[in-house]
């Protein structure tokens, strides 16, 4: 297991007036509508999510890292745990040759909105069940999902990954290393129900038996 950070450049353009988020009305309805993972958390209001989670091509330079850093070939199997509009997937299509990808995601409504090319890959899953047979992939992935799980299924979430996987994982989780981050998380967070320090992740990795590779997302 190593702490790998793919994604401060995409994490990092992205401003956040966390106050502001607190001020504007009553967060706890915020996360409530959130939690639904419908057109108002991915297109909505920025108080309930995104505020429009479209296609700008952001995710192409963290596919090609990824690419690289796990020495993915031609027909690479990939899964994309939470893979939202497959946005990241489409990536992977785009550099690796004839890669075979596929997305799970717990939002009927992302999937729908997907991209053309990776809707026919995508499907309603829960993580805690993934419908794929043992040791399928060469790669799984999961950014900014897991943290989403409590903590009994996070254990099971992390435990199907390894069955699934034959070779490469990791994925990317909410944390803080700081009370500022911490407090910032608290600001923020619409969906998470597990956040840590990375020293209590990894430790919390090793419990589980996790083997893969991961970071951590901080509201600096």
């Amino acid at each position: 297991m190593a702490y790998i950070d793919f994604l401060n450049t995409v994490h990092s353009s992205t401003k956040r007036d966390y106050i502001g988020r607190v001020l504007s009305g009553n967060k706890a309805d915020f996360a409530t509508i959130a939690k639904r993972y419908d057109i108002d958390y991915w297109d909505g209001n920025r108080n309930t999510g995104y505020g429009g989670y479209r296609y700008d091509g952001r995710w192409f330079n963290v596919a090609m890292q990824i690419t690289k850093h796990y020495r993915l070939d031609k027909g690479a199997r990939i899964l994309d745990i939470g893979c939202g509009k497959g946005f990241l997937l489409y990536e992977f299509s785009r550099i690796i040759e004839e890669a075979d990808i596929f997305g799970i995601d717990i939002s009927s409504y992302a999937i729908e909105n997907s991209l053309d090319k990776v809707k026919p890959k995508l499907k309603r899953a829960n993580a805690t069940a993934l419908p794929f047979p043992d040791k399928y992939f060469d790669l799984v992935i999961s950014i900014n999902t897991l943290h989403n799980l409590r903590l009994p299924d996070l254990d099971t979430a992390l435990k199907e990954i390894e069955r699934v996987s034959n070779n490469a994982k990791y994925i990317v989780v909410d944390g803080y290393r700081n009370e500022q981050e911490k407090v910032n998380l608290l600001y923020w967070q619409l969906t998470c129900e597990c956040f840590y320090t990375p020293e209590e992740w990894e430790w919390l990795f090793t419990k589980i038996k996790y083997t893969g590779d991961y970071s951590c997302v901080y509201f600096d």
